[in-house]
């Protein structure tokens, strides 16, 4: 039997946990965050929002189902959120060697390896997640085997436009119906585009520094994405243009943000941000709460929104800001993912009511 490769996790407090490689055996590092979801590790590693994370599984048996194989259609992968892995690396507590599922193309360990994306597993991720949640979000190096350390100082990934980084190069045009909606790139999910097309909306992506508010459309949808909203400068300077002119916008994520800002709000950072696809949210002025997907380490401050502007949805955990949405022109924003994949797909009708907006 080949011994496993060792590894180890060295966080910016001088932490170290030890275990094992089963990734592409190569250094990372990152912004360490942790997700509670218990499945739909294929939609979650593939999402962009993790760019420039090491993410950490609470879940404790990962790789049980493998990974499926890619489909697509309609010019947009069926199985993943986007065209490659986007977290700089993964750890688990237990990993499965061996896989099973009907829909499986091959093991999770086959997919890191063959997209250069280190993994380890044999740490013990609820003493290390009870350190974020103690501490806050912490930045960390992975080191595997005899790989020598990089001994730089650790690098913030928040201090670069990490939308720059995920959005498309160029427009792209999905054509479906009549109506078309334009979705500003900033790292979108495969998912916010099907499930536009699902509902016979044609769609042109375009990349984050598009002048869009100048292109013909029946609404713009602003899209999730990773880092720090404050860093999308030009993004949030043509929001503005975009807004003066009422079409309806509709932000998700990372795009609630950027329409906050744009509407003279401000967002700050959460200390270990939403990451699960169990997060209750209180729609305001109503008795109702859904449970929706979330992945995100940034927040709207609400008591910086003006008086046209009020509160949505708010966190039945810790109160924080999940939606906000203008007094009488058609603009609003989640900041969960009412699109899911992975996770719970009870917010859907938000896509409804920005189709029944549209011009």
């Amino acid at each position: 039997m080949i011994r496993p490769q060792t590894a180890k996790l060295i966080l910016e407090d001088k932490s170290v946990f030890h275990g094992y490689s089963f990734g592409y055996d190569t250094n990372a590092e990152g912004e360490v965050v942790f997700n509670t979801g218990m499945v739909g590790y294929p939609e979650t590693m593939t999402d962009p929002s993790y760019c420039g994370q090491i993410l950490v599984c609470t879940y404790p048996l990962i790789g049980n189902y493998g990974v499926p194989s890619k489909r697509i259609s309609a010019g947009i992968d069926e199985k993943y959120e986007s065209d490659k892995i986007q977290i700089n690396a993964l750890i688990v507590s237990d990993y499965s060697f061996e896989h099973s599922h009907w829909d499986a193309e091959r093991a999770l360990h086959d997919w890191l390896k063959e997209e250069k994306i280190p993994a380890v597993y044999g740490i013990d991720t609820r003493a290390l997640t009870r350190k974020l949640r103690e501490a806050g979000t912490m930045l960390g190096k992975i080191i595997v085997g005899d790989n020598p350390e990089n001994l730089k100082p650790f690098e913030d990934p928040n201090q670069r436009n990490l939308a720059a980084e995920v959005s498309c190069p160029k427009p792209t045009l999905y054509e479906r119906g009549e109506k078309k909606i334009i979705v500003v790139d900033c790292g979108v999910k495969n998912n916010i585009i099907r499930a536009m097309l699902g509902r016979g909306i044609s769609v042109l992506r375009v990349p984050h520094d598009f002048d869009f508010a100048n292109i013909e459309s029946n609404g713009i949808l602003i899209s999730n994405g990773p880092g720090d909203p404050q860093k999308c400068v030009t993004t949030i300077e043509v929001t503005r243009k975009a807004m003066m002119k009422n079409i309806p916008i509709l932000g998700i994520c990372l795009g609630s943000q950027i329409l906050a800002l744009a509407s003279g709000a401000d967002t700050y950072k959460l200390k270990y941000g939403h990451r699960s696809h169990n997060q209750p949210v209180n729609e305001m002025g109503t008795r109702r709460c859904f449970i929706t997907s979330q992945n995100h380490g940034y927040a709207i401050n609400s008591n910086t929104l003006y008086e046209d502007w009020r509160e949505w949805f708010t966190n039945d955990n810790d109160g924080t800001n999940e939606g906000i949405i203008h007094i009488s022109k058609p603009f609003f924003g989640a900041q969960f993912h009412p699109e899911a994949s992975p996770g719970p797909d009870d917010t859907e009708f938000i896509f409804d009511m920005f189709v029944r907006a549209l011009l």
